[in-house]
């Protein structure tokens, strides 16, 4: 694979290999400039590796990385394009918020003239400057990971990696977090490259996801192709909530196909492209319709009794077993203010939903 012309980072065959593990395995991608992107995938998948192998505090196996059409091979960490923001943020307790900002530009040699706009500019851009005679004691967490950040873009560098920024804050901070982290990168025009385990975290907030599994990655795509159209049974179980049915393709005719299910039975799925023997089915809650009567006009439809309502204020969980020991969840929206829900443990349902809305997955 070439390097591409348009791209801010290029990664070719990229491997890490540690004593008995594969961490990264023949990694190969490209990303943008000014893309917000993010390594998205479980605890021990390969994405901090990856990230400390672009920050240049971890050596490749072998491969090759590319920075702004520069070859990292023999460039070490404190001469690449790049700055990191940990998850711990490593703000200094004994410096104030402007002489944390300034530390970088100091090491560096900066001329002193410089290093005061520059640290001006920085906490202005994350709304800090107000505070710059602050301690860092005297912060809140989400001010704590500003500091992180302005220490980080006060050296202009064209990538920001960000290492699991928001998982030490509380979940409402976090969510705040998330549209500010959006916000700074759309107004500094910089490469954000962010890891996360949480799927709320890289959905919100990144131009395209890279979902990785062992090493190795499995799907490159927006936010929106990830969800509605993933590439296999891995992508679909760790993005969001899904029902997934094994089945058997039986046949197939003007772009439907038929699958033999366990617990449904047969029904009718939209695909296009062959397809043959086992295969995945999948659907999202939220595409699923749950009614006490019988609703004749839905293609897929199934009876069956609810067996648990988890409530979630806005929605509600409901799970209805179709067979023994086989159930769906559906995700009912709470549109009104009652107290009791319409449906409860033990009652008679059906669910359903439309063909177009089902995913046949045959990884």
């Amino acid at each position: 694979m070439s390097v591409s012309d348009d791209a801010i980072i290029s990664i070719r065959a990229l491997t890490k290999l540690f004593p008995g593990v594969t961490a990264v395995d023949e990694v190969s991608f490209d990303i943008r400039p000014n893309e917000f992107f993010a390594l998205l995938g479980p605890s021990g998948c390969g994405k901090t590796t990856l990230l400390r192998m672009i920050a240049g505090l971890e050596m490749p196996t072998s491969g090759e990385i590319t920075i702004d059409g520069q070859d990292m091979a023999l460039t070490p960490a404190n001469r690449r394009p790049v700055n990191m923001v940990f998850q711990s943020y490593a703000v200094f307790p004994h410096m104030t918020v402007e002489e944390n900002v300034a530390y970088g530009l100091k090491v560096v040699g900066t001329p002193k003239a410089e290093i005061g706009p520059r640290v001006e500019e920085a906490l202005r851009m994350v709304q800090l400057e107000q505070l710059a005679r602050r301690k860092p004691d005297q912060l809140s967490g989400g001010q704590r990971q500003r500091v992180a950040l302005a220490r980080a873009l006060v050296k202009r560098p064209k990538v920001l990696l960000l290492d699991e920024p928001l998982s030490a804050l509380d979940a409402k901070l976090r969510d705040q977090m998330r549209l500010e982290l959006t916000r700074l990168q759309h107004a500094v025009g910089i490469t954000f490259i962010i890891v996360t385990h949480d799927q709320d975290e890289a959905l919100s907030m990144a131009d395209r996801i890279a979902v990785m599994e062992a090493g190795c990655v499995r799907q490159i795509a927006t936010p929106t192709e990830l969800y509605e159209q993933p590439a296999s049974r891995f992508v679909a179980d760790f993005i969001g909530r899904v029902n997934l049915l094994d089945g058997e393709v039986t046949g197939t005719r003007d772009g439907i196909v038929e699958v033999e299910t366990r617990g449904l039975g047969r029904i009718a799925v939209a695909h296009e492209g062959p397809v043959s023997g086992k295969v995945c089915v999948a659907v999202r809650p939220e595409k699923l319709t749950v009614s006490s009567a019988e609703p004749t006009d839905a293609p897929i439809r199934a009876q069956g009794k609810v067996r648990d309502v988890a409530y979630y204020g806005n929605a509600s969980h409901v799970f209805v077993e179709i067979a023994e020991g086989f159930e769906l969840t559906a995700n009912v929206q709470n549109r009104s203010r009652r107290i009791e829900g319409d449906f409860r443990p033990g009652d008679t349902v059906w669910i359903s939903w439309a063909s177009e809305d089902t995913l046949l997955l045959t990884e």
